[in-house]
């Protein structure tokens, strides 16, 4: 496949393409003129790299899982960003629960209301404790 055909059907554009093959991640297998020519397994590899890079994996890691052949995966790295993703998952329940509460809410005042202050009180203080910083 050359390198228009990858990126047309893997969505990536050709210059990440190219970026990709000059850190590693993948390889041409020649070239056609000035196009570059890639086996058609490429497409599994690339949505292999898509898939790390959606689960908060750095290039860098993803690159030192893939080999010539395929994967050879770091499971305890797996399982650290999936529990990082679970505390996401947890924090982002609760923004989504204190959005619909404070919708729906018939209080006056929210800060009135003992659930939507329960519900503060669950949220992530990371930015909080970072503007506070700022301010200080």
């Amino acid at each position: 496949m050359d390198i228009a055909k990858v990126a047309k059907a893997s969505g990536l554009p050709a210059s990440t393409l190219r970026y990709y093959e000059e850190i590693g991640l993948i390889q041409s297998n020649g070239r056609n003129g000035l196009r570059r020519l890639f086996h058609a397994s490429v497409i599994d590899r690339l949505a292999l790299i898509s898939l790390g890079q959606n689960a908060g994996l750095s290039l860098d890691q993803i690159g030192g899982m893939l080999t010539a052949k395929g994967a050879d995966i770091d499971r305890e790295l797996l399982l650290a960003k999936a529990d990082e993703l679970d505390k996401k998952i947890k924090a982002l329940t609760s923004m989504r629960d204190g959005l619909r509460h404070a919708a729906a809410c018939k209080a006056e005042n929210h800060f009135q209301c003992p659930k939507f202050l329960r519900l503060l009180n669950l949220a992530p203080k990371t930015r909080l404790s970072k503007a506070s910083k700022k301010a200080g």
